[in-house]
């Protein structure tokens, strides 16, 4: 949150000059109100009191006081008074109750004497009064908010004891100097004072709402600064208390100067702690890192929603157990020290599990695989990632080195750096279906090394720079190198036995939040760069956006993806269309396959019980008549309709590794399937 200089509004044309030391703006000292409390006033109006009984006429005699005199009323009384069955306080007869200023006069302001009167609740003309009644009386005069003092004066007349209410009016509001505060908006403050102060009395009354709307809005804002005399501020949400001593004075003129006290960060700590102990320990994660990842800084208002959601980026970097902030007061009351203590998850380990292929469909086991992978977490304490992985099954094969640095240090736009090796054997069949040999089926050989650049460039916008080397060819079930299918249709670009390709990559990723049913939208592009001669000159690119509506007790979600290559490229990598995650009712790649595509979905999912959740959904998919122009014709040899629709019903399970999917589809031509998917629909 910006700064601001000091407020100085001034809402009469009094110009209010920036104070110095030098030439301080004088302190009406005799004003009671200066650095006081209504409470204060309250006080001297006891003694007050004191002073009218002390005025009584003496020649009212003790049995006639019984009935019709004014006395002070002992403490036993002064307790017990309203009690039934008990003595009641001694009284005194008033003929005449009078508002006046402090030398006896009327006051100049009708609409003052007005408040005064209507702030009197016992004392009225003919009426025999106690000393705890006149007392209440001068206490409501005074919590009227208008007035910093009232004394109450007995004055001896022929027609009886007159009772004098001097009092002594606030200012008129002339301006108003604000220091102190730094993050408040200016034109809160003259929204506050102009509406109700402009040319009018002060009202302590209503300053002490203006004063409560000032915290208020530092306790809206998560912000550690207040206003008011002796308040302490709980920040329950850190387990922490800061007294911050402000006040509120009135300077000649009817200038009102407030003072506010904002907790500034004086120095953030970082205070590792052992896992099991609790106690403070050596960590292995650089103090840099940290601060890296931090918004909170030294000399920052104290935000407690901005702590929090430290708190919340420092655990998402998947390095620590436990974070927590910790405020502590220093020597001086506007700063703050913060302390974090930081508990670290253990730094790598092994990892073992299972999966399965959505693009493998036929035979029992054909598309289980299982995978082994060791991770480590914080390399040399910098949070970067080091995975080595390995996935296997019948067909499918991954090992993968990927090494991230999820924020590159120095830069300041959070850009993170991947760097990549992989080589992978995967199946076919989404292409170029199965059987391609009389030795089994027909498998993609890909060895891939790159390096990414990724950052958010705007809010829920985030951005991918990427070069990436691909060595790609087909292999038969042993291995071998092959050209050509069963159809005599090319399974290389090049003719050769691999394609080599430079590919420059851009994508784009918007998200509008975390949850499935939000709107998304994604852009990619790749661009084949022939630096070479022999290396496959391209450009790729694709899309796909999702919006999520709510409907009563259910949601609906609409998605569309869409695709257009141009050039000289591996007919495998031609979009395919049809499966579990494209046109359910069909099997994988059964729909078509070419150079563009465009595939729609619509889904209705209703919660069933626990975490069950049933879901209604329709798909449609067509190649926009792009199979015949992709190498060798692929989806035209085998027969690919190039466009067809599904329909059908499923259930979903959470758990652990994500939604647990299965579902029911039938296609245009009523066939039927299951699908079975973990995760939800790209």
């Amino acid at each position: 949150m910006s700064r601001n200089e000091d407020v100085r509004f001034v809402s009469s044309a009094i110009k209010i000059p920036r104070s110095s030391r030098a030439h301080p703006v004088p302190l009406l000292s005799t004003l009671p109100f200066a650095r006081h409390n209504l409470s204060f006033h309250l006080d001297r109006a006891r003694d007050a009191i004191q002073g009218f009984l002390a005025a009584l006429p003496r020649r009212w005699s003790p049995r006639f006081l019984c009935s019709s005199s004014l006395a002070v009323v002992r403490q036993e009384a002064e307790t017990n008074h309203r009690r039934h069955g008990k003595e009641d306080e001694e009284r005194v007869l008033i003929s005449e109750v009078l508002i006046r200023n402090k030398d006896g006069e009327a006051l100049e302001r009708a609409d003052l004497e007005a408040a005064a009167a209507d702030a009197l609740k016992s004392c009225r003309p003919n009426s025999a009064l106690t000393v705890r009644e006149v007392q209440e009386d001068v206490h409501r005069i005074i919590e009227s908010g208008y007035f910093f003092s009232c004394m109450p004066v007995a004055v001896d007349t022929r027609d009886g004891i007159r009772l004098v209410f001097e009092v002594e009016p606030n200012q008129e509001f002339q301006g108003l100097i604000c220091e102190g505060a730094n993050v408040l908006p200016v034109n809160f403050l003259e929204d506050a004072f102009r509406d109700g102060y402009a040319g009018k009395i002060i009202n302590i009354r209503h300053l002490d709402q203006v004063i409560k709307s000032i915290n208020g809005w530092y306790y809206k804002h998560g912000l550690s600064g207040l206003v008011g005399p002796a308040l302490t501020c709980f920040c329950s949400c850190f387990a922490a208390i800061f007294l911050l001593v402000s006040y509120a004075e009135i300077l000649s003129g009817g200038i009102l100067r407030l003072q506010v006290t904002e907790a500034e960060v004086n120095n953030t700590i970082i205070q590792f702690l052992d896992r099991r102990t609790g106690e403070p320990t050596i960590g292995k994660t650089r103090p840099e890192t940290i601060f890296q990842q931090l918004t909170t800084k030294k000399g920052q208002v104290y935000n407690r929603l901005q702590g929090k959601r430290d708190v919340e980026t420092i655990l998402t970097m998947g390095i620590m157990e436990d974070v927590t902030i910790i405020p502590q007061p220093t020597g001086d009351p506007c700063r703050v020290d913060l302390v974090m203590n930081l508990v670290e998850r253990p730094n790598g380990g092994f990892s073992a599990g299972g999966g399965i292929s959505s693009g493998i469909t036929n035979g029992p086991l054909a598309g289980l695989i299982g995978s082994f992978a060791y991770l480590h977490r914080n390399v040399f304490g910098r949070n970067q990632k080091l995975n080595l992985s390995l996935e296997r099954g019948q067909i499918d094969s991954i090992f993968r080195i990927n090494y991230t640095d999820p924020w590159i240090e120095g830069d300041n736009k959070r850009t993170s750096r991947t760097i990549m090796i992989q080589n992978s054997r995967t199946s076919g069949a989404l292409v170029h279906g199965n059987n391609q040999s009389d030795h089994g089926g027909l498998t993609i050989a890909r060895v891939t090394a790159g390096i990414e650049f990724s950052r958010p460039f705007r809010p829920k916008w985030s951005g991918t720079l990427g070069l990436i080397f691909q060595h790609t060819g087909a292999r038969d079930d042993k291995g071998n190198p092959i050209i050509r299918d069963i159809y005599n249709s090319p399974l290389t670009a090049s003719g050769n036995a691999y394609d080599d390709m430079l590919i420059a990559k851009f994508e784009s990723v918007y998200t509008d939040s975390s949850d499935h049913s939000s709107s998304t939208f994604a852009f990619n592009m790749e661009q084949g760069l022939p630096v070479l001669s022999e290396w496959l000159c391209f450009n790729r690119v694709s899309a796909r956006a999702r919006q999520g509506y709510k409907i009563g007790p259910a949601r609906l979600l609409l998605s569309v993806s869409g695709g257009h290559v141009v050039g000289n490229f591996p007919p495998h990598e031609a979009f395919a269309i049809g499966g579990t995650n494209s046109v359910r009712g069909y099997e994988e790649g059964a729909v078509g396959s070419g150079r563009s595509y465009v595939v729609g979905s619509g889904e209705i999912s209703f919660h069933m019980f626990g975490p069950l959740e049933g879901v209604l959904f329709a798909d449609y998919g067509n190649d926009l008549g792009s199979g015949p122009t992709v190498h060798g014709d692929p989806a035209g040899a085998r027969g690919k309709p190039g466009n067809g629709c599904g329909f059908g019903a499923g259930i979903r399970v959470d758990s652990p590794l994500g939604p647990l999917r299965l579902e029911y589809a039938f296609n245009d031509k009523l066939a039927s399937r299951f699908h079975f998917g973990v995760g939800y629909r790209n």
